[in-house]
């Protein structure tokens, strides 16, 4: 199996159906949440309004995001991660309902806000447990399998989303369309609380001795960073990845208005998802060959030096996106963006979860989902403040640039973020 943890009897091929089935269902409801949002006929979206729905989904995990973690070091992550599924399946055939009804505003926000909260926390779990499944040295591959593996099935569901709803659009609305998408992603839920049961109780932490220690509240959060800051180049490391996703975010806002109302006919939506969707796929490709590579990667640079030096290979394709803005350079750096930011979170994780003990680790996590949340939430709203309705201009690609340009020269310098492998 060599660095690849993946083989007949394997503990990691259980995690990783239970986080797979659950992402490529999240890709099929993400899929008609926008096409019902943002891609309706009647809905033509602004640089506001896009960044708008984008923040509405995560910044309330962002706050109570710590709180939650605590109990994933406390109590059970398999029961936890099992029970949230059929929470979101429930979660779902309202959803489904509303938007069926043509719902719109403050009553599908906050059934949508449960669906997406209860994600971060199911993920959170699974990262907080997947080093009890591997050996220390095959975390880098497990992460490259379990992480990335999972946005590739995120991007797969979108793609089967956007077909089932442009096959039943035929002969029904649009809103109905969605909302049979949107039913198919139940029985999708369904199946990964049902994975579950392939695990043991305590298989995937914590241990039973840590789940009876009292929950703490407020003083355990806060001895969980302190635990963080003592591995100075872990908590670097996430703050390095939050401002990578913060940036990738603004670009997605940035193709979705061109794709929307730029490259595309803003009467003909349905072509706008479309092209969206292929710009979408070619990033998943990148993703998935920045996962592959990462491994060996590590293997000859170490740990510290390849993430930096991904860092900076992120910044090139942005100065040619600046120079031209046209679907061609949008969907390259796309490509390389994505390539380079997952190489930069698989080695990060697998670094978070190789320097924190397991007690420590759903709390470590969770602040870790937290960071991440605070810069996609940061990169909407510098999208929303940047962007023109029809999504074309250089200034964007270019700050994003020297926001990577920082993370690669003041925070992981050398100096600071430590050049020894682990």
């Amino acid at each position: 199996m060599g660095i690849w943890p993946v083989g007949k009897g394997s503990k990691l091929n259980q995690i990783l159906l239970v986080r797979w089935s659950g992402q490529a269902t999240d890709g099929l409801f993400q899929s008609a949440l926008a096409s019902f949002v943002l891609f309706s006929p009647e809905r033509s979206p602004n640089a506001v309004s896009a960044a708008l729905a984008f923040s509405v989904v995560l910044l309330p995990y962002s706050l109570i995001g710590p709180y939650i973690g605590t109990f994933l070091d406390r109590f059970s992550r398999q029961r936890i991660i099992r029970n949230c599924n059929f929470l979101r399946a429930a979660d779902l055939l309202i959803i489904a309902w509303l938007i069926n009804n043509g719902t719109t505003g403050v009553i599908l926000t906050l059934f949508v806000l449960f669906a997406f909260g209860v994600n971060r926390l199911i993920l959170a779990g699974l990262s907080a447990g997947l080093p009890l499944l591997v050996k220390k040295e095959e975390l880098i591959a497990a992460n490259a399998l379990a992480v990335t593996g999972g946005t590739i099935w995120v991007v797969i569901g979108g793609g089967l989303g956007i077909a089932a709803k442009n096959f039943v659009s035929k002969s029904s609305g649009a809103d109905f369309a969605d909302s049979v998408v949107i039913i198919l992603s139940c029985f999708g839920f369904l199946l990964a609380a049902l994975s579950c049961y392939r695990l043991g109780k305590f298989e995937i932490g914590p241990a039973e001795h840590e789940s009876a220690i009292e929950n703490q509240g407020v003083k355990e959060i806060a001895e969980g960073f302190n635990i963080l800051r003592a591995h100075s180049d872990a908590l670097r490391g996430i703050l390095a990845v939050g401002m990578q996703r913060g940036g990738i975010t603004a670009l997605t806002l940035m193709a979705l208005l061109l794709e929307r109302n730029s490259f595309n006919d803003p009467a003909n939506p349905d072509a706008g998802l479309a092209g969206f969707g292929v710009a979408l796929a070619i990033a998943g490709v990148g993703i998935g060959l920045g996962a592959l590579i990462s491994p060996y990667g590590v293997l000859k640079f170490g740990q510290h030096k390849w993430m930096r030096f991904l860092m900076f290979c992120c910044i090139p394709p942005l100065l040619i996106y600046a120079a031209g803005v046209n679907e061609i350079s949008m969907i390259a750096s796309a490509f390389f963006v994505g390539l380079c930011g997952q190489g930069v979170k698989v080695t990060n994780d697998a670094l978070v979860q190789s320097k924190i003990k397991d007690e420590y680790r759903g709390r470590v996590f969770a602040f870790y989902d937290v960071t991440v949340n605070a810069g996609i939430v940061t990169g909407a709203i510098g999208a929303a403040l940047l962007l023109p309705d029809n999504g074309a201009t250089a200034v964007l690609p270019i700050i994003i640039a020297l926001a990577y340009l920082f993370a690669a020269t003041v925070l992981m310098r050398r100096a600071n973020f430590a050049s020894a492998t682990i």
